[in-house]
């Protein structure tokens, strides 16, 4: 499957300025005063940044593989992954770090690949629990590998700075595939080294 970039025409651009300046107006301020005339331009720019992986595709960065490992054939970690998301419920922030880990069968990726995975669905709408099952499934279906472990700890705005207002708050989840679900003892060594205790 390939990332097809969508065009935004003029028109659409127009409507989305538009839809910006009318929230403005709807929370009880001026769009046309000075510090909020460019708001909506911004936004709608700052949007294309944050929903950019609508228009990337996951599956084509694991693409390119290494069969040339010297032997290796145990845990591939990535570790501390950050990125940023926005919860699909209230459009508000989720941050938050990923750690990515496989056990190769006979190839390996890139390790910047594994963090491109973790943006390209990080920057669409989501909520925490899909986001960890998505990277895990596009590992395990383009790699193929004996097993893949996948944690995400994150903080969410719709929870620290609205509803319950409770700051300082973490969510972890996580996915276990092939070995890392089946073997304890795999599953305890990876947990182990991404630092999350047996």
């Amino acid at each position: 499957m390939v990332a097809q970039p969508r065009e935004r025409t003029d028109d659409e651009r127009v409507r989305a300025k538009e839809a910006v300046r009318e929230l403005i107006r709807w929370i009880g301020d001026d769009p046309n005063r000075e510090g909020l005339k460019d708001t909506p331009r911004r936004v709608v720019d700052a949007f294309l940044e944050y929903f950019q992986g609508y228009e990337q595709c996951a599956e084509e960065y694991l693409q390119r593989t290494f069969e040339q490992v010297g032997g290796y054939d145990d845990i591939v970690l990535l570790k501390d992954i950050p990125f940023h998301s926005h919860c699909e419920h209230h459009m508000a922030p989720i941050i938050g770090k990923a750690h990515v880990a496989y056990l190769p069968t006979d190839k390996v990726v890139g390790i910047s690949k594994l963090a491109r995975v973790v943006h390209t669905f990080a920057r669409r709408l989501q909520v925490q629990e899909r986001l960890t099952a998505e990277i895990a499934d596009v590992i395990k279906k383009v790699l193929e590998p004996q097993g893949v472990a996948v944690v995400i700890e994150a903080s969410h705005a719709c929870m620290t700075a609205r509803g319950v207002m409770t700051p300082g708050v973490s969510m972890t989840t996580s996915r276990m595939m092939g070995v890392f679900r089946d073997d304890q003892k795999a599953r305890e060594e990876v947990i182990k080294l991404i630092g999350h205790g047996a």
